[in-house]
Order: structure tokens, then C-alpha cells, then sequence
């Protein structure tokens, strides 16, 4: 399975300007009708039904509380492909350019679909965040606010269950991740607020990863999706994974995470370029040396003046 035949959806959330502003900045770039939904709820929709009869929302979020009620807005886009992405970027410009910003409240949630998923593919994405957990949070520059409340390390019982007793099927893989079968699963299950969020998977069948930093640059919104979709495909695309958790060692971390971008996920080549500059611009060390670039001794007598220099020749 190839990463771009993955399906994705994203909401980017951003504060200071009201939400019609937000949503006119989007439908500048994708076309089509603006429409204040409004209503009784406390999400306050604003939608924008694009060229391609698409529905991007632009809606109320009570997390963000920096900032005044009317100035919080959480774009949510449509179902979209990797093709979409330029697209998507140009709708990231657009809302930076009117005037919306992000702080150290704000995320990006990333939701990611695809028919062939299976259990084993939903066991092997979590086990292999898992292992990598300390690394990425670093990498995201997720703050331990976030952390502690929004998205939270990965349940290690969950982790422990899948281990002993991989599922077979839909049915087994929930009742590990809630502990016991939940038929109809809520919205706001407590269990969506994790780095990895099945709850959504059970719910309409896509998975969310909710680790990322918000942001309102164009590279850093696709480095982020692109490293969503390369996740899912390796776990969709590999036997097995191993759940033993890497320690982060902020020496190595930049070598490690590049590894980590080249070697298991296959974001190498210039298509990725930018993606690796985003997902390695915070982490610690040296990107080529795990260990620090050697120090080279200069033989001796390298400094000496030559001999024609000395004698004017």
C-alpha cells in the first residue's frame, strides 16, 4: 500500500481572528459559499461548500482559552488526498494572512483513513508510536500542558493488551483499547484525549493523531500530515512491530528521528526534504552523527609554512 492512497482530514485551530473572517480567508482559495450555520450549540459553524461541492467548517473550540470566545476558530477541512495537499497549504496562507495566529494552546489534529485497515494495522500504529513516543513528542514540541490534557502519552495497558493477545479483529481491537466492548462509542469518550485516537476509528473509521503543535506554516501543516500518512502506511505495510520504547537521549536525537523519518518510514528523497527539515528543526544534536561529529587531528607539521614560501621562491 502506498502512502498516497491514504485519505486524510485535518483541523488546525487558531485564535484572533472571529470565525466569518476565517472562513472568508478559506473560501478565497477553494471557491464556492460562505454560510453562517450558527444555532443553539456551542460550535457556532460557519461553512464553506467549495468549487468541488466539498464542506469545509470552520467552528468554535472551548480549549483555547487565551483568547476571547468570538476570536476561537478550528478549521475543519473535508475528506482529502495527497493531491489536495498544495491546496490545503494555500487555505494555511490564507487564514495567516487575515490575520489568525497560533499560541501554546492551539493544535493540529490529523484524521486518517483507508478501506484496507485492519487490526493488525491498528495494533502495529500504536505500538510502533509507542516505541518512538519520547522521540516525537520532542520532535512536535509538544508542551506538557498538551501532554497532560489534550494529547496524552498511550495508554501502556492498551499497549501491554495488544502485546499478549494481538486482535484479529475489530471487535477484539476495541475491547482492548476501552477495556471492554463498547458498541456504540461516544464522541467525547475520555480515551480520544491520547497521541493516538482509535475512539475516533470506532466511531467512523478514521484514526486521529493529535500530538502536533498548532501552526500556520504551510511546510510545517504538510510535514505534519506527511508524517501522519507515512505512519499509517508502514503499520498497514509491515508483519509486525515491536512495542519496547526507545529511550530519548537528547545527544543522539537528531540522528535517531532522522533515522527514524529514513530507515522505517521512507520519507527519503527530495519529496520528503522539507518534511524531514520541519520534523528534525528541534531536536538536539547532529543529524548525520549519533555520537557527535568526530573531531579531526590535523597531522603534525600540517600548519607549517612551506618550504618555497619561506625562501621567496
Amino acid at each position: 500500500m502506498q502512502m498516497q492512497e491514504i485519505r486524510i482530514g485535518v483541523e488546525i485551530e487558531t485564535i484572533r481572528r472571529d470565525r466569518g473572517t476565517v472562513a472568508q480567508a478559506i473560501q478565497s482559495v477553494v471557491g464556492g459559499q460562505v454560510t453562517h450555520v450558527g444555532g443553539s450549540g456551542s460550535f457556532d459553524p460557519w461553512t464553506v461548500v467549495d468549487s468541488k461541492n466539498r464542506t469545509w467548517q470552520v467552528v468554535a473550540d472551548a480549549s483555547l482559552t487565551s483568547v476571547a470566545a468570538n476570536l476561537r476558530a478550528e478549521i475543519v477541512s473535508p475528506i482529502l488526498t495527497y493531491d489536495d495537499i498544495p491546496e490545503l497549504q494555500e487555505v494555511v496562507r490564507a487564514v495567516r494572512r487575515c490575520g489568525a495566529a497560533t499560541d501554546d494552546c492551539t493544535g493540529i489534529h490529523v484524521h486518517l483513513s483507508h478501506p484496507d485497515i485492519t487490526p493488525k494495522a491498528l495494533a502495529n500504529l500504536a505500538k510502533l508510536i509507542y516505541k518512538q513516543q519520547d522521540i516525537i513528542y520532542a520532535a512536535l514540541g509538544v508542551n506538557q500542558h498538551r501532554m497532560d490534557r489534550y494529547c496524552k502519552p498511550i495508554d501502556p495497558l492498551f499497549i501491554e493488551r495488544i502485546t499478549k493477545n494481538p486482535p484479529r479483529t475489530m471487535h477484539q481491537l476495541n475491547t482492548q483499547w476501552y477495556g471492554r466492548y463498547e458498541a456504540n462509542p461516544q464522541r467525547y469518550h475520555v480515551s480520544r484525549y491520547s497521541i493516538l485516537n482509535l475512539n475516533g476509528y470506532f466511531l467512523r473509521s478514521a484514526l486521529e493523531l493529535r500530538a502536533y503543535s498548532g501552526s500556520l506554516h504551510a511546510g510545517r501543516v504538510k510535514a505534519v500530515i506527511l508524517f501522519s500518512m507515512a505512519l499509517l502506511a508502514r503499520a498497514m505495510n509491515c508483519r509486525g512491530a515491536s512495542a519496547k520504547q526507545r529511550k530519548y537521549d537528547p545527544a543522539s536525537a537528531k540522528y535517531d528521528m532522522r533515522v527514524f523519518l529514513i530507515s522505517a518510514l521512507k520519507m527519503n528523497g527530495p519529496e520528503f526534504k522539507t518534511a524531514r527539515a520541519h520534523l528534525l528543526h528541534l531536536m538536539p544534536g547532529d543529524s548525520a552523527w549519533k555520537h557527535g561529529r568526530p573531531t579531526v587531528k590535523k597531522p603534525a607539521g600540517e600548519n607549517a609554512v612551506p618550504m618555497e614560501v619561506c625562501c621567496g621562491a
